[in-house]
Order: C-alpha cells, then structure tokens, then sequence
C-alpha cells in the first residue's frame, strides 16, 4: 500500500474507533461537559449528523426516532471506503 492509502485508512479507522467509543459511553452516565465526550462529539458528529438527519427526515425514519442508527450505518460506510481505498492503491 502507498503512504496515501495507509494515511486514509488511518484517518477512517481514528472515525470509526471514535464512533465505537462514543456509542459505548453512551452507556454509562457521563455528562456532556466531559472533555472526552467533547473530543469524541467534534470528531464524530460531522460524520453522524447528516447521516441522522438523512434517516429521520425519510418517510420511514420518523418511526425510528426511538433508536439512533446512525453510528451503524456511518460504521458501514467507513468499512466500505477503506476497501475502496485498500482497493484502488493496490
């Protein structure tokens, strides 16, 4: 792999463990002034908040207001761009 692919899936990986660690604390009662949530909130919320907006805003996601998919599908779509990444530099 070149140094462009290793870095890109770097920076995916950074956005997807993030995500994870977000999710899990979620978990626990950690408040929102917490410095690692706020780190953890300016790192994943580009990547989560349009993609939540995408699904509430579509005629099936106003049903679905209960549970927050959007760490999953943001999930998916990082694994799916960094095969595409590993692909297209190999």
């Amino acid at each position: 792999m070149s140094m462009i692919s290793e870095v890109l899936v770097t920076f995916l990986n950074i956005i997807d463990y993030a995500i994870l660690i977000r999710c899990i604390m979620s978990w626990f009662p950690i408040g929102r002034d917490n410095p690692l949530y706020k780190l953890l909130y300016s790192i994943t919320e580009p990547v989560l908040g349009p993609i939540r907006k995408m699904i509430y805003n579509s005629p099936i996601g106003s049903s679905m207001r209960m549970l927050d998919f959007s760490p999953i599908i943001a999930m998916l779509i990082i694994s799916g761009l960094q095969s595409v990444v590993i692909g297209i530099f190999r």
